[in-house]
């Protein structure tokens, strides 16, 4: 890390991307490697509103039609096989990452292109493809805050993560990576993200390096 790419404690936000139930076992798409990251996941949440400092989960929503779908997912929704439906319990953001269990998408609100708040500087973004910052308000909003690290958790690493991180750090934002609250992340993905100034860390080291008490 040097002055360019070390995190930013004072400006930073937590993103949460694709931590939904279809990726959790018992759903369709579930994989074991997604419920690991999910304690993680949750503990860097909880460590983020107690810091005080913004969230903000990602989720994907997919229409009956395909038509906001990605083209490799087109063909499984038109076969009738219903994916992240909207209003879905399967759409719904894991229980562990919420503040409160009772929240729900608004999924007409995200998919108009809006941020759903949902706590005290905590929001849910509908992205329509891998990446975050593809077609969506999550930029602006970034910018809005004075935001300029971002701290990653998310499921599944190959996709949606790498691909936000990408594009992040196309964007010049600094980058953190919660390596056992990311699935699917190995030891070749921290070595390809170390060599674009991500700083990669386990989620226990997140409250002491990240978020210094006020």
């Amino acid at each position: 890390m040097d002055e360019w790419t070390s995190p930013d404690p004072t400006r930073m936000s937590l993103l949460t991307i694709d931590i939904q139930r279809e990726f959790q076992p018992g759903f369709p798409s579930g994989r074991p490697e997604n419920a690991l990251a999910v304690p993680a996941a949750a503990a860097v949440a909880r460590a983020f509103r107690e810091a005080e400092r913004p969230i903000i989960h990602i989720v994907r929503l997919y229409l009956p039609d395909g038509s906001n779908a990605d083209l490799c997912r087109r063909s499984r929704i038109l076969s009738g096989k219903p994916l992240l439906l909207p209003g879905s319990e399967s759409s719904q953001i894991a229980l562990e990452l919420l503040p409160h269990p009772a929240i729900v998408l608004d999924h007409e609100l995200l998919l108009a292109g809006r941020a759903q708040e949902i706590g005290e500087a905590e929001w849910i973004i509908y992205k329509p493809r891998f990446g975050a910052f593809y077609r969506t308000p999550l930029e602006e909003h970034l910018r809005r805050l004075g935001v300029n690290t971002l701290v990653i958790t998310g499921s599944n690493y190959p996709n949606c993560p790498r691909a936000t991180i990408y594009e992040a750090s196309e964007r010049d934002f600094r980058i953190v990576a919660v390596t056992d609250a990311v699935s699917l992340l190995d030891d070749r993905g921290i070595a390809e993200l170390e060599a674009i100034g991500v700083l990669c860390i386990p989620s226990g080291e997140v409250p002491d390096r990240l978020l210094p008490r006020r």
